[in-house]
């Protein structure tokens, strides 16, 4: 499958933390980019080679590989608006959009 957009976790072992990060980026990820995307996590303790030819210097961080240029995001991912920011990712999707605006009108009436 190819998709537009790609990215790179790097984690350090399988800590709460890592697992964290992964989850929010899956979510994220899901959720703004209906027609899918490639994630590849990378272990910096059993590859430190690649964390250090990529000059990956925190745990976790997050590289988006496609579309170019990269970007990169340092963190657990915690906020997703800041994170579709600075990942450059495009807004909800339009049925995301509807539903929460119909849950709103919903709750004012």
């Amino acid at each position: 499958m190819t998709t537009d957009y790609a990215f790179r976790l790097y984690v350090a072992g399988q800590s709460e933390r890592s697992s964290t990060a992964e989850a929010n980026l899956r979510a994220l990820a899901g959720a703004r980019l209906p027609g899918g995307y490639e994630l590849e996590v990378v272990d910096v303790v059993a590859r430190p080679g690649l964390a250090e030819e990529q000059r990956i210097l925190a745990t976790p961080t997050v590289v988006r590989l496609l579309p170019l240029p990269q970007l990169r995001v340092i963190g657990d991912l915690s906020d997703p608006p800041r994170v579709a920011y600075a990942l450059d990712l495009p807004d909800e999707p339009q049925e995301v959009r509807m539903e929460n605006r119909l849950e709103r009108e919903a709750g004012d009436g």
